[in-house]
């Protein structure tokens, strides 16, 4: 701290400034919080100043016309009239202008508003949430330099009035007290640039971890995308096989088609996660009906529930309850809820939908009597990834992510989820809110969703097709081959996309499976190409590949496209192709 101002003995006055050492300090606290009024003054007590609450920039101006006060600690962010405006308001008043302000703020400032801090009179900015030391070394500070002041005040009038002689004696009293300014002033100066370097490391770390974050999503949506591609072949032999057997019945059969739908469904949920949060999953919504949409979850679930022998209940409205949704999102809603009751309940177990509606909102609920919830795990059960069963075994399986696709897709379609559990063992209940749609409110169009794909052509004749199949997967276009074969088809596979055009020459086909993503030429290169060729618009092309979003369905489409085919393709939809398909004649049509 500064130079003792003690004066010798003989000068008059000394007495007085002594006592006006020991006095207290008067401290304003400026903060429309009580809270934060308790916390001031729980740190700055011990500093045995006096101690002045305010609870608005109205109320402190008061406070200002009654008393001095040493430091005035001011919250910038108040209702009315705000930190900002206080001070300013204060240091216009010629008898406040040098009473230092301390500014405590709850954000993070820029310089901008530091440098307006700082015209106005502030001497520091303090953080929310507030360090005692910190604060209470400033404060310290601050008090005992108001009392320096003070003092000197009463001794350069004492000594003015009765000695000349004096006058070198207060220089150097006044040279000390400079000195201990500078050095707290540099202290301060020091302390705020570490507050900046923290700052700014903090800054940092954010970014990296939602550099970190975005990477994550980005190899989600890859590796999604990566799996499906060895899936494909071996959804291909399965069905091959599966035509093969006839009317044989063979339990490994089912049970590797079983793995591998259940493969697919991991798969598009790790796909879905990664869309909505990149903001990529978009929503076809269409006029539809609950009772239609909890039909489709029953049946997504239905072998579930069945599987643990559970005794399921439904209660839904008879009348009809219009809603505007994407139908297959919404009831993909359903459906993880009801899996997530089956899969966390014992067998035999009650699981019970209640759907009802209050005013203009709908309610769905899915109960159960399985595990439950500890009640801090009611809000971590929706983040992505978080397993409700963290034991080595893991019995009850899946990624973690069903509950965070119901909570992201129920938000999308203006809805929320809660969650309701008496405790570990004891069940759970899941409420589901969505708005009700009423007749004739939206539009029945969607301009939002992407044109549909031309109209289907009446089923072949019979007669077998010509079907090149072309992608640098070898076992997935060699299965795919065999299936179509075996469904009475002339066939054909290349894994060049260089050749493409000289096959077509050589073959002649009128069907083309095409993968859209193959090194060195992409499928949409040659479907552009094929279709800008002399009768080229004869040519039926589908598309298959692992992206199957509207947006990749319609950039199939505009690229000459006739079908679209997510990886790996169901035998439903290769058969219905190659029997008819969703082919149109252009020229006839003018497409």
């Amino acid at each position: 701290m500064a130079a003792s101002l003690t004066p010798t003995a003989a000068v008059p006055g000394t007495g007085l400034a002594q006592a006006i050492a020991g006095e207290p300090v008067k401290i304003l606290l400026v903060d429309d919080q009580p809270g934060r009024l308790l916390t001031y003054r729980a740190i700055l007590e011990p500093l045995g100043e006096t101690l002045v609450e305010a609870s608005s920039g109205m109320e402190a101006l008061k406070r200002l016309m009654d008393e001095d006060f040493a430091v005035i600690l001011l919250d910038v962010n108040m209702p009315g009239m705000d930190g900002f405006e206080t001070a300013s308001l204060i240091h216009q008043h010629p008898r406040f202008e040098k009473t230092p302000i301390i500014f405590v703020t709850a954000v993070n400032v820029s310089d901008m508003d530091r440098l307006q801090g700082y015209k106005l009179g502030a001497v520091d900015y303090v953080m929310v949430p507030v360090i005692p030391e910190i604060l209470r070394s400033k404060v310290e500070v601050l008090a005992e330099l108001h009392r320096k002041r003070r003092e000197l005040q009463v001794l350069n009038e004492s000594l003015a009035a009765d000695n000349q002689a004096l006058q070198a004696e207060k220089a150097r009293e006044l040279e000390a007290l400079n000195e201990s300014l500078l050095q707290a002033n540099e202290a301060l100066a020091a302390r705020n640039e570490e507050l900046q370097r923290e700052v700014a490391e903090r800054v940092r770390a954010e970014q990296l971890l939602r550099d970190a974050d975005q990477r994550k999503d980005e190899f989600l949506a890859t590796l999604a995308h990566e799996l499906r591609n060895p899936l494909a072949p071996l959804q291909n032999a399965l069905s091959v096989r599966r035509m093969s057997m006839g009317d044989a019945v063979d339990p490994l059969q089912d049970t590797m088609e079983r793995q591998v739908a259940l493969l697919i469904r991991l798969i598009d949920d790790l796909l879905d996660i990664a869309r909505i949060t990149q903001g990529k999953l978009t929503l076809r919504e269409t006029d539809t009906t609950l009772q239609d949409v909890l039909a489709g979850a029953i049946e997504i679930a239905r072998p579930l529930i069945e599987a643990g022998e559970h005794r399921f209940e439904s209660r839904v409205p008879e009348e009809s309850i219009a809603l505007r949704a994407d139908h297959a999102r919404l009831s993909q809603v359903f459906a993880n809820l009801l899996n997530n009751a089956a899969k966390y309940s014992d067998a035999g177990s009650r699981i019970e939908l209640c759907a009802t509606v209050e005013g203009d909102e709908i309610c769905v609920s899915v109960s159960d009597t399985g595990v439950g919830l500890a009640p801090e795990q009611l809000d971590a059960v929706f983040e992505v990834f978080r397993q409700v069963d963290t034991t080595v075994e893991r019995s009850r399986g899946g990624l973690g992510v069903g509950l965070t696709l119901v909570q992201k897709l129920a938000q999308m379609h203006a809805g929320r989820v809660e969650v309701y559990s008496e405790g570990l063992g004891r069940g759970s209940t899941f409420h589901v809110h969505l708005p009700r749609h009423r007749a004739g409110s939206v539009p029945g169009t969607d301009a939002a969703s992407p044109a549909p794909l031309p109209a289907a052509r009446a089923p072949g004749d019979g007669h077998p097709r010509r079907v090149l199949i072309v992608d640098d997967n070898r076992d997935a276009a060699d299965t795919l081959a065999m299936m179509v074969r075996l469904l009475g088809h002339d066939v054909v596979q290349i894994y060049d996309p260089q050749a493409v055009e000289t096959e077509v020459d050589r073959f002649a086909p009128n069907l083309l499976f095409l993968d859209v993503g193959m090194p060195g030429r992409s499928g949409y290169d040659i479907a552009s190409s094929l279709r800008a060729r002399p009768g080229g618009d004869a040519l039926e092309i589908v598309a298959v590949t692992g992206w199957g979003q509207p947006e990749d369905r319609r950039r199939t489409q505009e690229a000459g496209f006739d079908d679209h085919l997510v990886k790996p393709p169901q035998f439903d939809a290769i058969k219905r192709i190659c029997e008819g398909g969703m082919h149109h004649e252009r020229k006839v049509s003018g497409a």
